[in-house]
């Protein structure tokens, strides 16, 4: 249905564009600061999933829709922003609250992990960066004349979201050895976890100060 040529030319040119820390990696990496390496990796299925709604939408069309209509970006772009600020403001409220023996618990059991995961579908589904991407180069690799486009974007969609979930997976478990590190007082607990909510707010404004690259 795809060839491996286009298999591989899309995992290359994904690869390049994943290893560039985006909204989706920083977000990662201020929830493993704030809340650990449990939640860090909920996080990052969370987002993957998110990504490959993306992937989804622009495989059915919808995509297109995003992707051309301005107001419509607009809206995304502003919805997931003001999501990662929310939760980057949640975070820094409640650093004061982190304690030296939470870190060492599972942080699933301080926070869902249901709810984790889905933050991340959403912060993932909203992503600017994906969906300019999927938009904009993921139909550039497909065979129309061999037909089932759809079908040919959401298998080369599984590339991208199988590198990203390596990718992912190493910067959650970094930074999330780097909480375990600092977590030696509550005070400077206190401190990596506002440090991981300030980090969420910055994307959030940043995301939202961002502009369409055309």
């Amino acid at each position: 249905m795809v060839s491996t040529e286009n298999i591989l030319a899309f995992a290359a040119m994904s690869l390049l564009v994943i290893v560039i820390p985006g909204p989706s990696v920083l977000f990662v990496i201020g929830r493993a600061l704030a809340h650990g390496r449990r939640t860090a990796l909920a996080t990052v299925l969370g987002n993957l999933v998110g990504s490959y709604i993306l992937v989804i939408a622009v495989a059915w069309g919808l995509g297109t829709l995003v992707e051309t209509s301005a107001a419509v970006f607009m809206s995304v772009k502003l919805a997931g922003a003001a999501y990662l600020v929310y939760l980057g403001v949640q975070a820094f409220r409640h650093r004061k609250e982190m304690r030296v023996a939470d870190a060492k618990a599972p942080a699933g059991e301080r926070r869902g992990d249901l709810h984790t995961v889905l933050d991340g579908v959403f912060v993932g589904a909203t992503n600017p960066k994906g969906i300019v991407f999927f938009a904009a180069v993921l139909p550039q690799f497909v065979d129309h004349s061999s037909g089932r486009v759809p079908l040919q974007m959401m298998a080369l969609g599984l590339v991208s979201v199988a590198i990203g979930l390596i990718t992912d997976t190493l910067w959650a478990l970094g930074a999330s050895a780097a909480r375990s590190w600092l977590a030696r007082s509550d005070r400077r607990l206190s401190a990596v976890g506002g440090a991981g909510g300030l980090a969420m707010i910055g994307l959030g404004v940043t995301v939202a100060a961002t502009g369409r690259a055309d």
